[in-house]
């Protein structure tokens, strides 16, 4: 069973599955696919602040890429960078269908990337990006995440995470402290992270905030350099 919460304008599924599906026709087919209804939300909203952060940049990892909405969605709309995407072995299959069906000549088949247990891949990239993972992982796991994120970037390069944080040990909204509730009544663990932790952490691992963006729906865009 799919189990979602409405937060603003949001639908949320912490890992335990996705979302409705949608039908697409290739070739005359008719196929399948799960779509995130927040992606088609908030996907605009993101490309606004990370299209200049991404202006010159050749590649980017994503990190949780979900369904694939928001890989397909960027890679198109920014066709100088190629776009590689990942996520725990459950969701691949899903990925797969979405990046086929797109047949983007600058976005990557998926690979196995789960931040607690995986070994991270040997490369170099000029951006990680992720969206509303942070939240739903486990504080050590977001230790690891930063960590191998750091590892991954080039000199100078950008780590940019996007999702709800709280703020000098706050909450910044109502709705953010039902989805608090709930993401820990699934798993205990889980949860709103501190701006202040993420902060931190990345700095332990050479990286330096430079903005911090204020985004719709109580949410944020952090935006870190490699320094």
């Amino acid at each position: 069973m799919v189990k979602k919460f409405r937060r603003g304008e949001k639908s949320y599924d912490c890992g335990s599955g996705y979302f409705p599906c949608v039908t697409k026709f290739k070739q005359g087919h008719e196929i399948e696919i799960y779509s995130a209804i927040a992606c088609e939300r908030n996907k605009d909203q993101i490309l606004s602040v990370i299209s200049p952060i991404f202006s010159t940049v050749s590649n980017v990892l994503e990190i949780g890429s979900g369904t694939g909405q928001h890989a397909i969605y960027f890679a198109e709309k920014m066709p100088h960078l190629t776009w590689f995407t990942s996520d725990c072995q459950p969701y691949l299959d899903g990925i797969s269908t979405w990046t086929t069906l797109a047949n983007l000549p600058n976005i990557k088949a998926p690979f196995e990337l789960d931040v607690s247990t995986s070994q991270w891949p040997n490369m170099e990239v000029d951006a990680v990006f992720t969206a509303d993972t942070v939240h739903c992982m486990h504080l050590q796991d977001v230790k690891n995440f930063i960590k191998g994120a750091g590892k991954l970037l080039k000199q100078q390069g950008s780590l940019v995470i996007y999702g709800p944080f709280n703020y000098n040990g706050l909450f910044t909204s109502e709705s953010n402290v039902l989805f608090d509730q709930w993401l820990k009544r699934n798993d205990l663990l889980s949860g709103i992270k501190h701006f202040e932790e993420i902060k931190l952490l990345a700095g332990n691992h050479g990286m330096q905030l430079v903005t911090d963006y204020e985004m719709p729906a109580d949410n944020h865009i952090l935006h870190f350099i490699k320094m």
